[in-house]
């Protein structure tokens, strides 16, 4: 995670998380050992396939029907049937990329270096190429015909999905210090919902970029602008007529997905996305904890503080458990009930920063270093 202040970027991750992954001496902030789990159930690998790195962006791997669609920084875009990992077709985009995949399954679109944005049909042949005003760290999304992207000056652009012509565009303001991080966007219906810096949460008509919403999921306070970055973290999350998201130094948070009512807010800080099921909101906070939420109001339910300062990623309920992942690319799996840990497996070494993405039985995991891992449980 860094820092953006408009457009220039800084680096202090360790200054904003209150911790260092390496090399510090403060005892408080060492990531937390890992315990030997004993009785406890064995995650199953099914199949493993290699993209490139993801270097300084993330790339979470987009799912629709049996196809999974996986990118890398070096501009690697491939299809891969989600049960076997069979790949389906592999392409290079012709550019770096910064940001992806979104895709319907008819187009997918993706994020190039300096703003680019590409597209291609589900055979993988290149569809058509556009010009956003800025850098784009976002996925893009795609549903009802349109292509929705956000660039990093907070430009909101919708493109006709079959030839990139620009359908509409939403412009808002960006607070002078926004986390550098890529604050998701999700499809619903005829709305796409716009994560923002500054904790606010965007609902806008996909047909015509007109406003359905906006509300506030995290309220910057404190006295300097530092204090004051309450940036939504990754991806708000749909679940039945909620939306729930969560904000850096804010809040954890549902809405009526159709009206934006309020229905409950708590205090915490993530720079991680939400996991949502039937009873609970899951959240990973800047320190390492995993909390779980009553869905329906909002109570604490349970909190398991063994991973602190693991840098973890955003949660996943499946099944009996809920999954996250960590800097040394550990898979952890807890109890959905307690919070207690009930198995763990590795990865390849490497960060895990995507979004774990459910396919069917398999919870499907993209690391830094670019290995996508499905794995099954009990």
């Amino acid at each position: 995670m860094r820092i953006t202040e408009k457009v220039v970027a800084a680096s202090v991750f360790a200054m904003l998380a209150g911790c260092s992954l390496f090399g510090s001496k403060d005892t408080k902030t060492q990531p937390a050992p890992l315990v030997e789990l004993k009785g406890a159930m064995t995650p199953k690998t099914v199949w493993k396939y290699s993209m490139g790195k993801a270097g300084n962006a993330v790339f979470t791997p987009a799912l629709s029907g049996d196809s999974l669609y996986v990118a890398d920084a070096d501009g690697a875009l491939a299809r891969l049937d989600a049960a076997s990992g069979k790949q389906l077709w592999r392409v290079k985009a012709g550019s770096d990329l910064t940001a992806g995949v979104g895709t319907d399954g008819d187009v997918i679109a993706v994020g190039g270096v300096k703003g680019a944005i590409i597209a291609f049909d589900n055979s993988g042949k290149q569809l058509w190429t556009a010009q956003a005003s800025s850098e784009v760290l976002s996925s893009p999304v795609v549903g009802g015909g349109v292509v929705v992207v956000r660039s990093v000056d907070n430009l909101i652009t919708a493109y006709e999905a079959k030839t990139g012509v620009k359908r509409w565009t939403v412009t808002r303001t960006t607070p002078a210090l926004t986390l550098r991080n890529a604050p998701g966007m999700v499809v619903n219906g005829p709305n796409v919902y716009i994560a923002q810096p500054g904790g606010k949460l965007l609902a806008l008509v996909l047909a015509t970029g007109l406003q359905r919403f906006e509300v506030v999921v995290g309220e910057p306070r404190g006295a300097t602008e530092l204090e004051r970055v309450t940036d939504i973290a990754g991806a708000p999350v749909i679940f039945e007529n909620d939306i729930c998201a969560v904000s850096y130094q804010g809040r954890v948070a549902c809405f009526d997905a159709t009206t934006g009512a309020p229905h409950w807010s708590k205090p915490t800080s993530s720079d991680k996305g939400v996991a949502v099921d039937q009873r609970f909101v899951f959240v990973s906070d800047d320190k390492g904890e995993v909390a779980a939420y009553s869905r329906e109001n909002g109570s604490n339910a349970w909190k398991n503080d063994k991973l602190s300062y693991r840098n973890l990623s955003t949660p996943v309920s499946f099944g009996r458990a809920v999954a996250v992942g960590d800097y040394q690319g550990y898979v952890h799996f807890l109890s959905r009930e307690d919070g207690s840990f009930i198995g763990r497996t590795a990865t390849d070494g490497s960060k895990i920063a995507a979004d774990p993405v459910i396919a069917g039985a398999n919870l499907i995991f993209q690391t830094q270093s670019g290995t996508v891992t499905a794995l099954a449980v009990e």
